[in-house]
């Protein structure tokens, strides 16, 4: 018997909202060494794109890498929560992304040679309603002509 709740892309979502929360609270527990390590080499594969931050290169980088996964998980958990629920939500998707910011900072304080930051919570859920922007925007843009081609060319045959 299937549950009226239970939609078609459900476990999808569910799986890259944990995997995504997995690789954001995975880098938390990473020591500040070590992280600063990894940020560093990849700030010298693209420090070109970032030149014009100067001295605050890195510092931008780290802060766009925050932002960019946090962006994922709001658009993941607006698929998630669309499939859970009958109707639209806004709050419970946004409000389930700052959870997760606030987990991972609080996640860092215990981290060996890192620390909190208020403003990375702000940057996080920023990303969060990025993502919820995203998911909203493409979720509602019309088919497109290539899809409409494919089904047209099917159903002459």
């Amino acid at each position: 018997m299937e549950k009226k709740y239970l939609r078609k892309h459900f476990a999808l979502y569910l799986c890259f909202v944990i995997l995504n929360l997995a690789f954001i609270w995975g880098n938390s527990f990473v020591p500040g060494e070590i992280s600063g390590e990894i940020s560093g080499g990849i700030f010298e594969v693209v420090s070109d794109l970032f030149a014009v931050f100067g001295d605050k290169g890195q510092f931008v980088l780290r802060k766009l890498a925050h932002f960019s996964e946090f962006t994922a998980l709001g658009f993941f958990l607006t698929g998630l929560w669309r499939n859970i629920s009958c109707r639209e939500q806004v709050t419970a998707p946004l409000l389930l992304g700052l959870a997760a910011a606030c987990t991972d900072e609080t996640i860092q304080i215990f981290s060996p040679g890192r620390g909190s930051s208020l403003i990375d919570v702000w940057i996080d859920f920023s990303g969060v309603c990025l993502g919820f922007l995203l998911s909203r925007l493409l979720r509602h843009l019309p088919v497109s002509y290539t899809h409409l081609r494919a089904h047209e060319t099917r159903g002459n045959l």
